[in-house]
């Protein structure tokens, strides 16, 4: 049995032993364990170092707001840090490292750090470096010198530099009712809508759906609340219109409904199953949203209050009722509010021995004491704790007695001797969500906490994030709210009877204990009571410059737990009360989010896949498809044996010899109708559209308002009014967002309608030389010569007795035509063009070749076009209208667009004749031991069938004048190291004559 582990209860599975590794050291717990409630029960206090005086620190709360013990979990040669051992679930293998700590977590050179004392208070790193430096370094800034080594001191844990190789995915999802937390309110809420027919996702952050009800000891209809909670879950489960989502944290709040959530899928595994995500990120749109987000307790302001053994008193509950783990073998509460003593009273039962409960305040209610005395604790009120002694480990604390009134403790100090004290400094309802949504939170003399702001978007609160604490109250409020949220009237409502042994908070004013010693309001960032009076002394005294001078509230802790504190604390200095201090606005994520998770790709049965008209034909002959923004395209279309370099050298080849086909349906395709079509398209291309003839098409160029390169594209006049507008496949929704954007606010007194119409055509591009052949031979109702369809020419026939429209352009370099049709149309027009094509010999290829062809010919695309170039950068300088004004033109000529040593397109050939990579740098010095001095980086490279090398466009400084010179690429991360030479980004054919003849 492990020291501090009960003989019984809890949620853990007893009969199944977990092994793992903290520092290295073995050590066992239960499945359902956390790593810091397997430690707890190992006897393990020691969990951490504090961020600034290396401070031994324990765990101090037992889910997501706990600042102490952060952690770093190994998984192969990779590194996550700075992960709370209160929400790591064990498994078999893990391995987790202490962090901020040499050489080892028990003997820290750091906790020199200690002896500095007042010299390392808030701010110390603006005032203390910036003097001269004297002696041999005199004439150096004393910043420059010690740059080095308060950089590599920051931070808690060290990042990893091996290639995260775990998979992970994004999802869409759509909901009547998304309800976020899953405690009693959460739970009732999300049945409520569900028993009225609404699509429901309930999210909660833990592994087990039922949030407090799991470990507060409460009784609902005569049932443990954790057996009630699991009876609701359990009836959701079958229902078709409900989708539960454990381990699931929401993190942000943005407009119209949309929020973010992050699950974790298999960081509780030893392996993950086949083809299953670490992480899925979740983009969840709802018709209504429940915030059932509970509270979280606050801790006390008392010198000593960060020593190991010295936790929350519901997180103690928690470890108890939930894991199984008791606190230490001798415990005392300290508290300035009610729920403590349900606290001591479920720590006795489940077998803690509670020595003392020192109350701050002087009455204290007949329920409060009903429960001390179950447990046979003493109630000293009017008390204080005022210090706490021990080094890693907690062994005494000091109590005197505490005049509410005046905030000062008197009399001569008594000694108890404990392992454990465990504090309440009331609750802060979990309001970061609420507060994204749009408002500020507002404060609550009565409960000392600032609650949810007034809706402003389409959500409603529920429960303790709402300032209701009593269990009873919670889930009337979540019925009300999931009926409500289910758009039904709530007649009538069945409410199951409750026994609470937990009583409200009736908390006394947050202020600090006075006294000799470090009394810390923010644990994780070693911020004081002094530094929050340091920063008013100093001028800081707004709420957003404290945080910032102070670091109070940031990285992980993001304020859970040091807020309302410190706030207390600066009010007071101030002489005002919190509510004229304010709060700092909560920003997401309110968790930690992986990186991987963001930038997945989309996987699932809610992924969005869109398919062209031609998807199955594709499939049939062949074709390597892969995701392309949000559509499935072809890559190659490989024969038996072959590489895809091999495939899509062998597609490019032909086009260039006879002639090829390419699936555009992609592309994005926007109508653009009415009078004023012409003065719009004016406005938003960089060059003119209003005097293309009717039948004609003309490439065009948009930027964005700040003078960078937005898309490219062409636009066909089809009639005076009316425009069919073309864009990059990966902008088409940006392009349609910006031209609403402008239609609807800045330029409401044009007469025009713009409407995505790219579902509504099928394209298909064939290029080559003998591409007007294989027109002609089946295209019936209008010549298609150099005379009836020029380049640029748009003319209408029929194709296998299907309407088509075909316009003469190219961006293969090659004589090319576009032939659109209706959508459903598409694969009978393509299957006509594939057998008029056979006897020239044409092939259909895929994106490869397609990349290839364009980068021959210099084209560029969205790898050039990247949010950070300009017309100029790209040669596209000609585009540039000096008679009208357009988008950007006002920004356009801004000291940073025009300088000379921009980066721009260049062409680059590999003179090893090895492949190149997207993203290498380019260098003029080649040091592989030590890779610097990157004047660009490669955008887009390929094997070049027509030159018989390999070549890349790419953006380097000065561009155009560095032609014909000699480089190396630089890529270290591959291990690609060569000579190379910077030539025109026009590989092929640059006067254009195969195209235009």
């Amino acid at each position: 049995m492990s020291p501090r582990r009960t003989t019984a209860g809890g949620q853990i599975d007893r009969l199944k032993t977990v092994r793992f590794t903290f520092d290295g050291a073995p050590f066992t717990g239960h499945a359902g364990d956390t790593l810091a409630s397997a430690l707890l029960a190992n006897g393990v206090s020691l969990m951490g170092r504090s961020f600034k005086y290396h401070r031994p620190r324990g765990v101090l709360s037992a889910g997501v707001d706990e600042p102490n013990a952060l952690v770093t979990v190994l998984r192969g040669a990779a590194r996550e840090p700075n992960i709370p051992a209160t929400a790591i679930e064990i498994h078999d293998g893990l391995r987790a490292e202490s962090q901020n700590r040499f050489p080892s977590l028990n003997w820290d050179v750091g906790a020199l750090n200690q002896l500095a004392g007042k010299v390392l208070g808030a701010g110390f790193y603006y005032k203390t470096f910036m003097g001269p430096v004297v002696g041999p370094l005199k004439g150096t800034r004393f910043w420059m010198f010690c740059e080095h080594f308060i950089r590599r001191a920051a931070g808690l844990g060290r990042a990893g530099t091996v290639a995260d190789d775990t998979r992970y995915e994004r999802m869409n999802a759509f909901c009547d009712v998304l309800v976020v937390g899953s405690g009693p309110a959460g739970l009732m809420a999300a049945k409520a809508a569900a028993d009225r027919g609404a699509r429901v996702i309930l999210a909660e952050l833990d592994p087990r759906f039922g949030g407090s009800a799991n470990w507060s000891g409460e009784t609902i209809d005569g049932t443990r609340a954790a057996d009630w909670a699991n009876d609701i879950v359990n009836g959701l489960k079958g229902r078709n219109n409900v989708r539960l989502l454990p381990r699931t944290t929401v993190w942000g709040y943005y407009d119209g409904n949309t929020m973010a959530a992050l699950e974790r899928v298999s960081d509780h595994k030893e392996t993950a199953a086949r083809g299953e995500p670490r992480h899925r990120h979740w983009t969840i749109r709802a018709k209504s949203v429940v915030l059932a987000t509970g509270a979280l307790e606050r801790p006390l302001v008392f010198p000593g209050n960060d020593r190991p053994g010295v936790m929350l008193a519901s997180a103690a509950q928690r470890y108890a009722n939930q894991f199984g783990v008791l606190p230490g073998e001798k415990i005392a509460l300290f508290t300035n509010n009610d729920t403590a003593y349900a606290a001591a009273a479920a720590l006795g039962k489940a077998g803690a021995n509670v020595t003392a409960i020192i109350d701050v305040r002087s009455g204290i209610s007949d329920e409060a004491r009903g429960l001390a005395a179950s447990c046979g604790a003493e109630v000293l009120a009017g008390h204080a704790v005022v210090a706490t002694e021990g080094g890693r480990a907690l062994t005494d604390i000091k109590i005197q007695r505490f005049d509410q009134a005046s905030g000062t403790v008197t009399g001569d100090a008594r000694s108890i001797h404990v392992d454990g004290l465990l504090m309440s400094g009331g609750w802060s309802p979990v309001l970061h969500l609420a507060s994204q949504a749009g408002a500020k939170p507002e404060w609550d003399d009565r409960l000392q906490a600032f609650l949810p702001p007034k809706p402003t978007q389409n959500w409603a609160g529920a429960g303790a994030c709402t300032g209701r604490f009593a269990t009873a109250e919670a889930i009337v409020e979540g019925h009300l709210t999931g009926l409500a949220a289910a758009g039904a009237a709530a007649s009538a409502i069945e409410v199951p009877a409750v026994e609470p042994s937990s009583v409200a908070p009736q908390p006394a004013p947050v202020f600090e204990i006075k006294a000799e010693g470090k009394s810390f309001v923010d644990f994780q960032h070693d911020v004081t009571a002094d530094d929050v009076r340091l920063a008013h002394r100093e001028g800081f005294i707004s709420v957003e410059h404290l945080k910032r001078y102070t670091t109070l509230g940031m990285a992980t802790d993001q304020g859970k737990s040091s807020n309302v504190p410190g706030l207390a604390i600066m009010a007071e200095t101030l002489g005002k009360p919190i509510p004229e201090v304010g709060t700092t606005r909560f920003r997401p994520p309110y968790t930690a989010v992986s990186i991987g998770s963001l930038a997945a790709e989309r996987y699932g049965d809610l992924r969005p896949e869109r398919l062209t008209p031609m998807h199955d034909w594709h499939l049939a002959h062949g074709a390597t498809m892969y995701s392309a923004g949000l559509w499935f395209r072809p890559m190659i279309y490989g024969l038996a044996g072959e590489t895809v370099e091999q495939a899509y050298v062998r597609e490019a080849k032909a086009v260039r010899e006879t002639a090829g086909i390419v699936d555009v349906s992609t592309l994005g395709k926007i109508a653009v109708q009415g009078p004023d079509a012409a003065e719009l398209l004016d406005r938003v291309y960089t060059n003119i559209f209003s005097t293309l003839p009717v039948g004609k098409a003309r490439y065009g160029l948009m930027l964005r308002d700040d003078g960078v390169a937005f898309d490219d594209g062409t636009t066909w006049r089809l009639g005076d009014d009316n425009f069919l507008m073309t864009t990059t496949t990966a902008n088409a929704g940006k392009v349609m967002q910006h031209l609403e954007y402008f239609l609807d606010v800045v330029w409401p007194d044009l007469k025009v309608t713009v409407t995505s119409v790219t579902d509504e055509w099928a394209g298909a591009a064939i290029g080559g030389p003998k591409a007007r052949d294989i027109l002609a031979a089946c295209v019936k109702g209008t010549a298609v010569d150099n005379a009836a369809l020029p380049f640029m020419g748009i003319v209408h026939g029929e194709i296998a007795d299907v309407p088509v429209m075909i316009c003469r352009l190219s961006f293969s370099g090659e004589m090319a035509f576009e032939v659109y049709c209706g959508a459903g149309h598409g694969t009978h027009v393509w299957e006509a063009l594939i057998e008029a094509g056979k006897p020239f010999g044409l092939v259909s290829y895929g994106l490869e070749a397609l990349g290839t062809l364009r980068i021959e010919k210099g084209h560029v695309t969205g790898a050039e076009i990247d949010g950070r170039t300009t017309a100029r950068d790209l040669h596209l300088g000609w585009m540039l209208s000096k008679k009208k004004p357009f988008i950007g033109s006002a920004t356009m000529e801004r000291e940073g667009l025009v300088a000379a040593d921009r980066l721009q397109l260049v062409g680059i050939v590999a003179l090893d004749n090895r492949p190149l990579n997207g993203g290498g740098h380019i260098v003029e010095a080649l040091d592989e031991n030590n890779p610097h001095g990157s004047i660009g980086h490669i955008t887009a490279c390929c094997y070049a069938p027509a030159l018989g090398k390999y070549i890349a466009l790419a953006l380097v400084q000065g561009g155009k004048s560095r032609h014909g010179m000699r480089a190396f690429v630089s890529d270290p991360l591959r291990k690609r190291f060569g000579p190379v030479e910077i030539v025109s980004h026009h590989f092929f054919d640059p006067e254009g004559s195969r195209m235009h003849g």
